[in-house]
């Protein structure tokens, strides 16, 4: 008992210290370069937070997600530049109907199993990757949408600043974590874990596992669409570059390096992933001179594996055990002195 009332009482402290930490960096870095990363980093842990609901705590795997995403950039970009809408009513537009679609969606696909399911997953985001690229009318096709994509504006402020959309898009990741947080600790969290567990026994037990899979499901698809959203106004330009296979995977090793039955831990993973991404492209060059993106690409996959050997659980439960273990040594010397 007393162990569950630390644990409790250091998540909870955990959680202060990450909210103060993140709310203090604007007033730490000014380079807007390196703001422009931060404000990137939160827009993918909105991403993350729903992938690791769906895939660390329901144990269903994803490898389309990057379609949701860009389903959310692309209806505000279009309901926003060609039907001039309301930014603000474009983002709920895209949040509750790419919600819908996964909904609908998982239908058929959560039928299936195992590597099947990955296939299905993988097959829809490749569609909707090609819808983007081939509905030139629509989506502008290869070049995409360059004009008429507005900043966002609270009542007569403009977020045109890179300071003001770090506040916005960390207040919506710590939204998302919060209520995500919620789900985790609720009847719905514990039937998720029981699918993870074994959908067998859940099913056996009364726990309906097909319609807990389609909730989890269009819930991380909503939040990876609210992502999206902000991205596009963010950027105020959207092509179907960034939301291909490759974006899927990504969003994915950032779940597992950040730890997969973590929901903090997508802060951990989206950040080292892209700082290590960003450093990659200024290091590698110092170093191999002639070297090609496939170099960055090889050093990326080597810092991986040896992630994923000496902290198999993520870099968030790697940390808190190695804390676990200093203070208790501590606790023993204390002890013995």
């Amino acid at each position: 008992m007393k162990d569950l009332v630390k644990r409790k009482r250091l998540r909870h402290s955990m959680i202060a210290l990450i909210s103060v930490i993140i709310f203090t960096l604007p007033f730490i870095v000014s380079n807007n370069y390196y703001l422009s990363v931060l404000v990137i980093i939160g827009i993918y842990t909105t991403v993350v937070v729903g992938l690791c609901l769906l895939v660390g705590y329901a144990g269903q795997i994803s490898l389309g997600h990057a379609a949701f995403y860009g389903l959310g950039a692309y209806t505000s970009g279009i309901l926003t530049a060609t039907y001039h809408v309301s930014p603000w009513i474009a983002i709920v537009v895209g949040a509750v109907g790419t919600g819908i679609l996964a909904y609908l969606m998982g239908i058929p696909i959560f039928r299936l199993k195992g590597h099947y399911l990955a296939l299905a997953t993988l097959g829809l985001g490749l569609i909707i990757h090609i819808i983007m690229m081939e509905e030139v009318e629509l989506t502008g096709g290869p070049s995409g949408l360059s004009k008429g994509i507005p900043y966002l504006s609270i009542g007569g402020f403009k977020l045109n600043t890179d300071v003001s959309w770090y506040f916005l898009v960390w207040a919506v990741a710590l939204a998302a974590i919060i209520i995500a947080n919620n789900v985790v600790h609720s009847r719905i969290g514990r039937a998720l874990r029981s699918i993870h567990g074994s959908e067998f026994a859940a099913e056996s037990l009364g726990v309906d596992t097909f319609k807990f899979k389609l909730q989890v499901f269009a819930l991380s698809a909503v939040y990876a669409s609210i992502a999206g959203s902000l991205y596009a106004h963010y950027i105020t330009f959207i092509s179907p570059s960034p939301f291909g296979l490759i974006t899927s995977i990504q969003f994915l090793v950032m779940a597992v390096v950040g730890g997969l039955a973590s929901i903090w831990g997508p802060i951990l993973g989206v950040a080292f992933i892209t700082i290590l991404t960003e450093g990659l492209k200024f290091i590698v060059p110092q170093v191999f001179p002639r070297a090609g993106g496939e170099y960055e690409i090889v050093v990326f996959g080597i810092i991986l594996v040896v992630i994923m050997i000496f902290l198999p659980e993520g870099l968030t439960s790697g940390l808190f055990n190695l804390y676990e273990g200093w203070r208790h040594r501590k606790e023993q010397a204390d002890e013995n002195t």
